[in-house]
């Protein structure tokens, strides 16, 4: 199962991206090792999730939400309660 996850980051930010263990890529983005984007940002806590069945329904979904303006995607994240420290390693 893969999922669709935004983060944001310590600018205040938010990154979209997928995976398929959440917990192993928000390490990976903390330890800079991730992406380019999120390297200068960090650290950076789990702020939305959203579970697919498989890796193109993800990808099909982080296209729809990277095309949204940032209020629609803070909109989105104020509508859902995540405990970042669960994605934490």
């Amino acid at each position: 199962m893969y999922c669709v996850y935004m983060l944001r980051c310590r600018d205040g930010s938010l990154y979209t991206g997928i995976t398929n263990n959440l917990r192993k890529r928000v390490g990976m983005h903390n330890e800079g090792k991730a992406s380019r984007y999120t390297r200068s940002r960090m650290p950076v806590v789990v702020v939305y999730v959203e579970t697919c069945e498989d890796k193109s329904l993800a990808l099909k979904r982080e296209w729809e939400i990277k095309k949204l303006k940032k209020k629609q995607k803070e909109d989105m994240v104020s509508r859902v309660s995540v405990d970042p420290a669960s994605y934490m390693l």
